[in-house]
């Protein structure tokens, strides 16, 4: 028997960087309801960083970012960013990973809002 394993309407069908994206939505939409201001933000995943961003700064294996943000200007909106695959390489289930998410865009967020990462999310460290 030949096709696929489950109907793409199962969780068995999503791929893993759809289930990563969906934990990254999660992580949102929880922050969303304390800070409205964030709808006006786009939330990117990316597989891996850049080994140099845009400012000519770069990093080394002893500290591959996790995200990042990329600040509002010229008629675009700001953007967080989640890298995948250094999540992933760090966690090891389910549970895990989407804490690290969490722990990920709540750093973002108060880095491009200028909070601590405390007042985003007063659990935050917690886990």
């Amino acid at each position: 028997m030949r096709g696929p394993i489950a109907p793409p309407q199962v969780p068995l069908a999503a791929s893993r960087a759809d289930v990563f994206a969906d934990l990254v939505q999660d992580s949102v939409e929880r922050l969303e309801r304390r800070w409205p201001q964030l709808a006006d933000i786009d939330f990117l995943v990316l597989e891996v960083p850049r080994l140099q961003d845009r400012h000519g700064e770069s990093w080394d294996d002893e500290a591959v970012p996790l995200g990042g943000i990329i600040t509002a200007r010229e008629g675009r909106r700001a953007r967080v960013v989640v890298y995948r695959r250094p999540v992933e390489i760090r966690t090891k289930g389910r549970d895990e990973r989407a804490a690290l998410v969490h722990e990920v865009v709540v750093e973002q967020v108060a880095e491009l809002l200028g909070l601590t990462p405390e007042t985003v999310d007063p659990r935050y460290g917690e886990d």
